[in-house]
């Protein structure tokens, strides 16, 4: 059974769905308007979709009992409750399927995503460990025919990524990546250890739904953009002209920079759109500090500073923190088979959310 307040909100967006097809079939919509309310009818469909099959077998289930009774035909009564218990079976399933995914549902579900890995304490090791994130990271998306576009990084010597920022694009990124978003240590000898003493070094990783353009307005007066030569070895033709490119935003105090294209109208492009996730990410977490404290999903907070998981490799053992929970096979992981973690923690975040509705009386 659907808990009854999942019940109310599925049944007021099937309300809604049902408004905006009217609303579409306005012979003279605004075309901002009219994009607007067809996105939003989009994302809405498939859930209504679903939830509508949910209230059809009900209405199946219901008049396949009403033919039950003290004077009914025996065979019709046959019939009628192995139509009861097959649909009864479906209902169930599907049921079971939308409270699950309306708990673990986030409204950036379907959004392409900015990932941001940064090497933090431990110096070279910090960087490699980075690197292996970003090999991690690509690896899943690979499997799962994501797209993937590099926006800008950093490497340094010994081969580590100092940074590195990209997007990635396709099906539900977003809903599977954003439990990424905080800090990973690891534990290690490192390739450079001569004496076999185990390291601890560190990452950042923050995982950014990408908006649409509409969704952040970034004026020009609020913009000041530097170019500059772009860092990398000597004679390369990215090196000989200004092609980097340090957007700084004063309202908010970002800074981004971008130096890997050799034309800086491309470097700008890609700095605004890594400007653009970070103004919104801004933006929406200062949404959620205006809510009540207990609002707040413990679970991909995206809490840069937080330590949510460790990569363990003497004893081939990662840790989710957040979840409290290990998970073996360190190298199959960093191969990109996150899709263990990855449900382990969206069973939790339903499992909260349920708790959460259970304990408002809804």
């Amino acid at each position: 059974m659907l808990h009854p307040a999942i019940e109310t909100a599925l049944h007021a967006e099937l309300q809604r769905h049902r408004e905006l097809q009217q609303l579409l079939s306005d012979p003279t919509p605004n075309a901002t308007r009219l994009r607007d309310l067809a996105r939003e009818s989009g994302r809405l469909q498939k859930r209504v979709q679903r939830y509508e099959e949910v209230l059809r077998l009900r209405r199946v289930e219901d008049e396949s009992r009403s033919l039950l009774g003290a004077e009914a035909d025996p065979e019709l009564c046959a019939l009628a409750k192995e139509e009861i218990d097959d649909t009864c079976r479906r209902r169930e399933s599907l049921e079971n399927e939308l409270q699950d995914e309306f708990l673990a549902n986030d409204r950036f579900s379907d959004r392409s995503i900015i990932l941001e890995v940064r090497a933090g304490t431990g110096g070279d090791e910090a960087s490699l460990f980075a690197a292996d994130l970003v090999r991690m990271y690509l690896r899943f998306a690979e499997r799962h025919h994501f797209k993937v576009e590099e926006l800008t990084s950093s490497r340094n010597e010994v081969g580590g990524y100092k940074e590195w920022i990209g997007s990635i694009a396709g099906g539900s990124v977003y809903s599977q990546l954003r439990w990424e978003s905080g800090g990973h240590r690891v534990q290690r000898v490192p390739s450079t250890e001569n004496q076999g003493r185990i390291h601890t070094s560190a990452a950042t990783v923050a995982v950014l739904p990408e908006p649409e353009e509409v969704e952040v307005d970034i004026k020009d007066a609020d913009l000041r953009i530097d170019t500059y030569r772009a860092g990398g070895p000597g004679g390369q033709k990215v090196n000989k002209t200004s092609s980097a490119v340090r957007l700084t935003h004063p309202p908010s105090g970002l800074v981004v920079c971008c130096q890997d294209e050799t034309s800086q109208h491309k470097n700008k492009a890609k700095a605004m759109r890594t400007l653009r996730s970070r103004l919104f990410e801004l933006q929406q977490r200062q949404i959620e500090e205006q809510r009540a404290e207990d609002r707040r999903s413990q679970i991909g907070s995206g809490d840069r500073s937080e330590k949510i998981r460790t990569y363990n490799f003497p004893q081939d053992r990662i840790t989710d923190h957040r979840i409290k929970q290990s998970f073996h096979n360190i190298a199959a992981i960093m191969d990109g088979d996150l899709e263990g973690l990855i449900d382990a923690l969206r069973r939790s975040s339903i499992e909260q959310k349920l708790q959460s509705l259970m304990r408002s009386g809804n």
